[in-house]
């Protein structure tokens, strides 16, 4: 059994990556988000709950004490997310992080579609992502970051992996492919450890989103 908390844990893919950790093994979920009423019914012998924001440090400090891994699946401003991340983790004197972004963080994505990615998100957001990036990379702790393609609600569960320093490939994933490398890599923290992995369904090569 590992101890494991959700950092946003009313996520599309934190959804599914919770479903299947009950399903599939026996580990202790910590269930952290700012509105627990979102979350329904849980399982109060392996799961609880804590109604909070990342930006609270000292909630999230002692949220994150006692764990084993930290998966963080969150929205907004992401670079003093990290921070607080980083700097409970240090606090608590846990080890092991799972951080999933989105794709462009070193300017990988080749081509036309790297260009598209740049413009439509925007130099503000793709900075601020950066900067987050660059803070966990900076830490002593042991993350794995997921740079995720473009996302869709496929069920099928098909990707390949690109390493910090390749070029990524393709332009979308489904979502239970991002889930099922959590899972893999929850199921053993020897994966993955100081990675940034590109994540992506094999094929879907193009100027835009392959939908």
């Amino acid at each position: 059994m590992k101890k494991v908390i959700i950092l946003g844990a009313n996520g599309q893919i934190a959804r599914l990556v919770r479903q299947d950790l009950l399903k599939k093994t026996d580990d202790h979920l910590t269930l952290y988000l700012r509105r627990a009423e979102r979350l329904g019914k849980i399982d109060p012998a392996r799961e609880e709950v804590v109604e909070g924001d990342v930006n609270d440090l000292d909630l999230l400090t002692e949220a994150i004490r006692g764990q084993e891994i930290v998966y963080a699946n969150l929205g907004g401003q992401f670079e003093p997310l990290a921070k607080n991340i980083v700097t409970a983790m240090d606090t608590a004197q846990v080890k092991r992080l799972i951080y999933v972004t989105g794709l462009g963080l070193y300017h990988e994505v080749p081509g036309e579609f790297g260009r598209w990615v740049e413009e439509s998100i925007g130099s503000d957001i793709m900075d601020d992502t950066r900067r987050a990036a660059r803070i966990i990379e900076d830490s002593d702790i042991d993350y794995t970051i997921i740079r995720a393609a473009y996302m869709d609600n496929d069920p099928k569960i098909d990707y390949e992996l690109t390493e910090k320093g390749e070029p990524f490939k393709g332009t979308i994933v489904s979502r239970q492919s991002i889930a099922d490398l959590i899972e893999k890599t929850i199921a053993d923290p020897q994966l993955h450890q100081k990675s940034s992995l590109g994540i992506d369904q094999p094929g879907t090569d193009g100027p835009r989103p392959m939908y």
